[in-house]
This record gives structure tokens, sequence and C-alpha cells, in this order.
């Protein structure tokens, strides 16, 4: 268009996010990194260059939650423009073998949050409101 100044955008950055659920209870950890540094979120992280989406989620809830995961449907996409430009597909995954977390890699605390708590933590930006409209977690 002519006359429009755009800002450069970056790359859009693949992403994949974790919903364990297991006993009225969901899988989070508090971020250790930016960005939203500090806040409750789900597992999950970058998609590396020729890596599968199932197994980067497999390989980031491993590292920060030490828990093997099996891998479900996808639950949604999240797009989150910034300085980066995130494209994050969460997906459900069901927990294996032992499922106590111990935060990893860039989590300064892993834990299993009852799913009424949730609602009360420092979350990151629109995770409330996009697992709600998910039907993940419930309306207020």
């Amino acid at each position: 268009m002519r006359g429009v100044a755009y800002a450069p955008m970056s790359t859009p950055t693949v992403a994949v996010g974790a919903i364990c659920i297991h006993e009225d209870r969901m899988l989070l950890i508090r971020r250790g990194r930016e960005p939203s540094i500090g806040r409750w979120s789900l597992p999950g992280g970058r998609v590396e260059t020729r890596e599968l989406l199932a197994d980067a989620l497999v390989r980031e809830v491993k590292e920060e939650t030490g828990l093997d995961i099996e891998v479900g449907d996808l639950a949604g996409i999240l797009e989150v423009p910034g300085e980066v430009h995130y494209v994050i597909l969460d997906h459900f995954a069901t927990v294996i073998g032992p499922s106590e977390p111990v935060a990893g890699d860039d989590a300064i605390e892993a834990r299993w949050v009852p799913l009424d708590e949730v609602v009360g933590l420092d979350l990151t930006p629109r995770f409330l409101e996009t697992l709600r409209g998910w039907g993940v977690l419930p309306e207020a």
C-alpha cells in the first residue's frame, strides 16, 4: 500500500504447550526466563529446526518438569505478536510414569495446581482467557 509505513515484524516463532490435567489438577511451570519471567504457564517452548511438534512438546515438558508425556489432540492455537512473534500450538497431553514434577531448564518451579486455584496465580498474558475459550477451564 502506498504511503503506509509498516514496522518490520520478526518471522513467527513456532512453539508448543502441554495441557496436562490429572485428578482435577493442571501441570504448570513458573517461568524462569523472559517473556513473562516469574509468571505461571503451561510447560512447553520453541520448536527446533526439523523437529516435529509432538517431539518438541515431549522434549520441552521433560526439560521443564522431568516428566514424560504422551501427546494428544490439538487444543488450540494462540498467536502472540510482539518483539518476538510467537505462534503457540497447545496440545492436550497425558503424563506417563511417575508424575511428581521437578523444575528444570528455564522453569523456576513446576507443580500440579488444583483447577480451582489456577485463576489465583500470576499467569502469563491471555492464559486464563485462552484456556477458558477452549473449554479447558470453567468460566468465572
